[in-house]
């Protein structure tokens, strides 16, 4: 709505994981060598946690359009499908064609999955299972990936396994009853949000790629879109784009801390106008305790 505008090509906050506008800090450069390590190594898992909105998914987006022509890649988004339906879709990920009745049956999935990565070691190729949202694995799903790591040569593993979640994956794992797979995790990495900096130069940099020619934040603007979001990337675009759609409704090419602190109370349900009355109801009742202090103070004086 705002585009052209502010000049720009395309919407700069889109929440979808476009690995065009992954902004590669510290934190996700690293995160990023971890799982491009993982899809070249043989044999273990590789964990990649984060909190919800950190860019998690975009960054695995990123990686499989980085993966080498060598590295076959199974991307399974939903976790929440019974061991067949999980076993059968690894299948169609691979391209590998099932014969008649195998779509209900374990053993002649998992027989027909070994049968392809023979078959791609033989031709010097590996294959990578990445697994998205993997907190929501149950453990029925959490056993059978763990069997899969079985499936191997007598030299090498035949599957190399990438599990992507929240936090809440790390505990999973921690549990006792699933330390067998625990203990092949050869990797691990947590994702962090944004600094102050890296959130500034997170919104530039998307306003860049969307074709920006000019600062559309102020500086101030860009603080207070980091304590507004507590440097959460989602959170981050949410705000910006409301903010700068507010802009663009009063007609001011410029993005200011007014209108960050109004998107984010816009997002969160309250208003400004509410906050402001917090604030002064809390300077007043802070007034009266002193008065009476002082009041109090005087008489016992007297």
């Amino acid at each position: 709505m705002y585009e052209r505008f502010f000049g720009l090509d395309e919407p700069p906050f889109a929440i979808t994981p476009d690995p065009r506008y992954l902004f590669m800090s510290a934190r996700h450069a690293e995160a990023l060598a971890h799982l491009v390590y993982g899809l070249r190594e043989a044999g273990g898992f590789i964990q990649l946690t984060g909190e919800v909105g950190t860019g998690k998914t975009t960054l695995v987006r990123s990686v499989l359009a980085r993966a080498p022509r060598d590295v076959e890649v199974a991307l399974i988004l939903n976790p929440c499908v019974t061991v067949p339906e999980f076993l059968q879709t690894i299948c169609e990920e691979l391209g590998i064609a099932l014969p008649d009745g195998a779509s209900g049956s374990v053993k002649r999935l998992v027989d027909a999955l070994n049968a392809h990565l023979l078959q791609a070691h033989a031709r010097e190729r590996r294959v990578a299972l990445v697994i998205d949202e993997a907190h929501l694995l149950s453990r029925e799903l959490l056993e059978q990936v763990r069997l899969l790591t079985n499936l191997e040569t007598a030299t090498r593993k035949l599957l190399q396994i990438i599990l992507v979640g929240q936090p809440e994956l790390r505990d999973l794992l921690s549990q006792h009853e699933l330390r067998p797979l625990a203990q092949r995790i050869t990797g691990r990495y947590h994702l962090g949000p944004l600094s102050r900096e890296e959130t500034a130069a997170y919104v530039r940099h998307r306003l860049r790629v969307a074709g920006a020619m000019r600062e559309i934040f102020t500086a101030a603007a860009l603080r207070a879109l980091h304590q507004r979001s507590d440097g959460v990337p989602r959170l981050v675009n949410v705000l910006a784009d409301r903010a700068m759609l507010g802009a663009f409704a009063r007609d001011r090419h410029q993005v200011s801390t007014t209108l960050v602190h109004l998107a984010a109370a816009e997002v969160s349900g309250s208003s400004l106008a509410e906050g402001r009355v917090r604030h002064w109801v809390i300077i007043i009742a802070l007034m009266l305790c002193a008065a009476s202090g002082a009041a109090a103070w005087w008489l016992l004086a007297h």
